[in-house]
């Protein structure tokens, strides 16, 4: 009996879905391989698309790549395929970060179609957002979310909020005083709003919302790097709601794992009805990342910092075209 195998109009489908993920900078650092012969989809990261400066070690690729595994999971989810994931199947590979088989003696992710709607509902919104607070029951599913992938996630307390607020500042003015962060963060983001110039990646002037006024920001304010006029001014909230996610260990596999946890606990919160932001700021920075995390909480390492409520959704950003990151070989 042949084992089931993906057709190549499926995949188009789940790489269509997998590249609506985050990723840093949204420089979409990820490619696809589709092998006729054997039926396996095979994801690498793109090193041509790396932070250099920013993230030297490659986590953040990891993660964002890690991102689009798990939208790809969520779409053959709810097409009705079980589907094997084995990540870093090959060691003289370092770039194949994880490669996906149908086999249907695979567990079955029935639960993830359920989150197959959000996968293009889900942006980053750098807006601000009401004092409304979280219900714990909607961030006891998010720590549900984090937890099935193998991660935690932990609301800090006040006196640990105020902290990651600080190495945010403290982040933008390392950055600012970095030529070479300064040219990778200009590289990645336009100060056009009128689509005069378009590209299929990076992060447009529409997305970087208002400036904030009367306090620290809570979210990574893109605007510095390429200024545009007339953007506005807002007022943040006060207090916002953040959430940390780490894992116990350090390893790419922990990376590839907290990524897929990082889209997990986003389109279960897009699902529930909050909007999101993310900041990887501080955790660009060796010195700052380990200053993040809880001295009195098990939390290992953390990988990003979510910002939670209710408000409005951000504007979608580009994606590549699925041509341009899919390659199918016979």
């Amino acid at each position: 009996m042949t084992a089931p195998h993906f057709d190549p109009d499926t995949v188009i489908r789940l790489v269509g879905d997998a590249v609506t993920a985050p990723s840093m900078h949204n420089a979409q650092p990820w490619k696809f391989v589709f092998h006729v012969g054997t039926g396996a989809l095979s994801l690498y990261g793109d090193p041509e698309r790396a932070m250099i400066r920013t993230d030297p070690v490659h986590r953040s690729l990891h993660l964002g790549c890690a991102a689009a595994l798990f939208n790809l999971r969520v779409s053959a989810a709810w097409t009705g395929l079980p589907v094997r994931v084995r990540l870093l199947p090959d060691d003289a590979e370092p770039w194949l970060l994880a490669t996906v088989t149908i086999d249907e003696t695979a567990g079955a992710e029935g639960e993830l179609a359920s989150l197959h709607d959000a996968v293009r509902r889900r942006h980053t919104s750098r807006y601000p957002f009401s004092e409304e607070p979280v219900p714990t029951a909607v961030l006891d599913g998010l720590w549900a979310a984090a937890h099935l992938e193998g991660c935690r996630l932990t609301v800090p307390d006040t006196w640990h909020i105020d902290t990651v607020l600080g190495l945010v500042r403290d982040a933008e003015h390392r950055e600012e005083i970095d030529p070479l962060a300064r040219a990778e963060t200009a590289a990645w983001t336009s100060p056009t709003q009128d689509g005069s110039a378009p590209r299929s990646d990076g992060i447009p002037a529409a997305a970087f919302g208002p400036k904030g006024s009367g306090g620290r920001t809570p979210v990574r304010d893109f605007g510095w790097a390429n200024p545009i006029p007339d953007r506005g001014w807002a007022v943040f909230e006060k207090r916002p709601q953040l959430a940390l996610l780490s894992t116990s260990e350090e390893t790419r596999a922990d990376w590839l794992r907290a990524g897929q946890a990082m889209e997990r606990v986003l389109l279960q919160a897009t699902a529930d009805g909050l909007a999101t932001s993310m900041t990887s700021h501080p955790l660009e920075w060796p010195e700052l990342r380990w200053t993040v995390r809880d001295p009195v909480a098990a939390m290992g390492h953390v990988h990003m910092v979510f910002r939670l409520g209710y408000g409005p959704a951000g504007p979608g950003t580009p994606r590549r075209p699925v041509t341009e990151v899919l390659e199918i070989r016979e």
